[in-house]
C-alpha cells in the first residue's frame, strides 16, 4: 500500500485507510475557525462591555440615572439591531455567502462603535447601540455556520463551540476592558485632601470645599473608551476575512464546484475528499429535485454587576471586579464544553446543563428573599449563584444551542433558518434586557429568578421530548433523521437514532 501526500490536506495517510481527524490535527481549518470566531467575540464584547459602561452612563447622563426604561433601552437597543440583523443574515448568508456576510457584519458593528463612542446624547448612544447589533446579528447567524461548512464532522461540535468561546472570551475581555478603564480613571483621581495639602492648607479648612471631588467613578468619558474599542476586533477580521476562503458548501451549492473542491482538499485527505465531495452531489440532487418537485443567561451578562450591587456590593470597582470572575468562569466553563460536546454528546450535555442552571436560579432566589426579609451579609450568596449559573450554563447551554442550529437544517435552507432560530434568541434577549430592572422593581429581583427558574424547566422539557442527539453525524445523516420523523418512514435511520442516543 503506497503513501501519498496532498498538498495542503491534513496530512500523510495510507490511501485506503480513514486517517481519523482531531481537534488540532489540521490547523487550516483552526485558523479558518478562529478567524470566523471573531465575530463572536464581537457578540461577547458588546453582551458584557454594556454591562459596566452603563454604570459610568448612568454617572454622566442625569436622565438615564433616573430611568430604568432609558438604561434598559440602552442595554437593549443592540439586541432590536441584532434581531434584524439576524432575520435579515439569513438571507445575506444563502444568497451573497458566508464571507461577504461576515465582512458586512464587520462595517457595520465598527460603525456602531464609533458612534457610540461619540455620542453626545443618550439618544445617540441608543442609536450607535442598534447600529452595533445589526452587526452582532448578522454575524450571530454567519459565524457558527460558517465553521459548521467547513468542519468535519468528528469535530464539527468543538470547533462550533470554539466560537462560543470566542463569546466567553469576549465577554471575559470585556469586563477586562472595563475595570482597566475604571483602573485609569482611579490613577487620575484628585482627593480635596491631596490638593489643599499640596498648598499648604488644613485638611479641613475652608478652601477644601472649593475644591471638587473627582472620584474615580466620576471620571467622564470613561464609557466612551469601553464601546469605541469594540471597533478594533471587527477591524482585525475585516482585513483577516479578506483572506480566508468562501464555505465550501455554500461555493459547491451555490457558485463553483470547483472552488469548492479546492477548498475542502485543505481540509481533508484524498479518500475522505471523495466521500464527502459524493455527499455533496447527492445533496445537491436532492436539493434540485425538492425545487422541481431561554434561560437568563443574557440577565446574567449585561445586567451581572447592576445585579451584584442590587446584592448590596455598592462600588462599582467591585462590582466589575466580581462581575470579571463570573466572565472568567463563563470562558473557562466554554473550553469544557468544547471537548465535551463531540464525546458526551449535544442532548445529555443540554440536559444536565439545565439542570444545574435550574438549581442555581433557585439559589440565586434564595439569596435575594433572605435579604427581603432582613438578613444581612448575604450578597455572597447571589454572588455564589451567579457563579453556579455560570458554571453550569457555560459547558453545556452555552455551545449546544448554536452547534445543533448549525447542523440540523438542509443545505439549501441552512442560511434561512439559521436565521430564524438566532432571530428568535435575540427576540428572547430582547425580551429579557428590556423587562429584567423593571420586573424586579415590580415584583422583587427573588421572584424574577424564579420566573427564569420556571423557564427553565420548560426548557428541559423541551429538550428532553424533541431534541435528537446529533454527534458525530454528517449533514446528510441529520437530514435522514428528520426526514424519518416527518414521514415516519425509517429511510434506514434507526440506527442513527440508536447510536445518538446511546452516544
Amino acid at each position: 500500500m503506497t503513501i501519498e501526500s496532498f498538498p495542503g490536506s491534513s496530512g500523510y495517510i495510507d490511501s485506503g485507510v480513514d486517517k481519523k481527524i482531531t481537534y488540532f490535527s489540521n490547523t487550516y481549518v483552526l485558523g479558518l475557525t478562529v478567524i470566523a470566531g471573531i465575530g463572536g467575540l464581537l457578540f461577547g464584547y458588546d453582551t458584557g462591555v454594556i454591562s459596566g459602561a452603563l454604570l459610568y452612563i448612568r454617572d454622566e447622563f442625569e436622565e438615564v440615572d433616573k430611568s430604568s426604561f432609558l438604561q434598559e433601552t440602552i442595554v437593549s437597543m443592540a439586541l432590536v439591531g441584532a434581531m434584524i440583523g439576524a432575520g435579515g443574515g439569513g438571507w445575506i448568508n444563502d444568497t451573497y455567502g458566508r464571507k461577504r456576510a461576515t465582512l458586512l457584519a464587520d462595517v457595520v458593528f465598527a460603525l456602531g462603535s464609533f458612534v457610540m463612542a461619540a455620542a453626545p446624547d443618550p439618544y445617540v448612544l441608543i442609536f450607535g447601540r442598534l447600529l452595533v447589533g445589526l452587526g452582532v446579528g448578522v454575524a450571530s447567524v454567519t459565524a457558527p455556520m460558517y465553521i459548521a461548512e467547513a468542519a468535519p464532522s468528528e469535530i464539527r461540535g468543538g470547533l462550533v463551540s470554539t466560537n462560543v468561546l470566542m463569546i466567553t472570551g469576549g465577554q471575559f475581555l470585556s469586563y477586562l476592558v472595563n475595570l482597566a478603564f475604571t483602573e485609569m480613571g482611579r490613577s487620575i483621581s484628585i482627593e480635596p485632601s491631596d490638593v489643599t495639602n499640596a498648598c499648604g492648607l488644613p485638611r479641613n479648612g475652608a478652601f477644601s470645599d472649593l475644591v471638587p471631588q473627582m472620584h474615580a467613578e466620576q471620571v467622564p468619558g470613561t464609557w466612551r473608551w469601553m464601546l469605541g474599542v469594540a471597533a478594533v476586533p471587527a477591524i482585525v477580521q475585516f482585513v483577516l476575512m479578506l483572506l480566508m476562503p468562501e464555505s465550501p458548501r455554500w461555493l459547491y451549492m451555490k457558485k463553483s464546484k470547483s472552488e469548492a473542491i479546492v477548498v475542502l482538499s485543505k481540509i481533508y485527505d484524498p479518500y475522505r475528499l471523495e466521500e464527502e465531495l459524493d455527499q455533496l452531489s447527492s445533496t445537491l440532487e436532492e436539493e434540485n429535485q425538492r425545487k422541481n418537485a431561554f434561560t437568563g443567561i443574557n440577565t446574567v451578562m449585561y445586567y451581572s454587576p447592576t445585579i451584584v450591587q442590587m446584592a448590596g456590593f455598592s462600588s462599582n470597582q467591585l462590582a466589575l471586579l466580581l462581575s470579571l470572575v463570573v466572565a472568567l468562569m463563563n470562558a473557562a466553563g466554554t473550553v469544557v464544553g468544547i471537548y465535551l460536546i463531540d464525546h458526551f454528546g449535544r442532548r445529555k450535555l443540554a440536559l444536565s446543563s439545565l439542570f444545574g442552571v435550574f438549581l442555581s436560579l433557585i439559589l440565586l432566589s434564595a439569596a435575594f428573599f433572605l435579604q427581603s426579609s432582613g438578613s444581612t451579609n448575604v450578597g455572597w450568596i447571589a454572588v455564589l449563584g451567579l457563579a453556579l449559573y455560570i458554571a453550569f450554563f457555560a459547558p453545556g447551554m452555552g455551545p449546544v444551542p448554536w452547534t445543533v442550529n448549525s447542523e440540523i437544517y438542509p443545505q439549501s435552507y441552512r442560511g434561512i433558518c439559521g436565521g430564524m432560530s438566532a432571530t428568535v434568541n435575540w427576540i428572547s434577549n430582547l425580551i429579557v434586557a428590556q423587562s429584567f430592572l423593571s420586573v424586579a422593581d415590580a415584583v422583587g429581583t427573588e421572584w424574577t429568578f424564579l420566573i427564569l427558574a420556571a423557564i427553565t424547566v420548560a426548557a428541559i422539557s423541551f429538550v428532553f421530548v424533541f431534541v435528537p442527539e446529533t454527534k458525530g453525524l454528517t449533514f446528510e445523516e441529520v437530514e435522514k433523521i428528520w426526514k424519518e420523523k416527518a414521514w415516519g418512514s425509517s429511510h434506514g435511520t434507526e440506527s442513527l437514532l440508536e447510536n445518538g442516543d446511546e452516544s
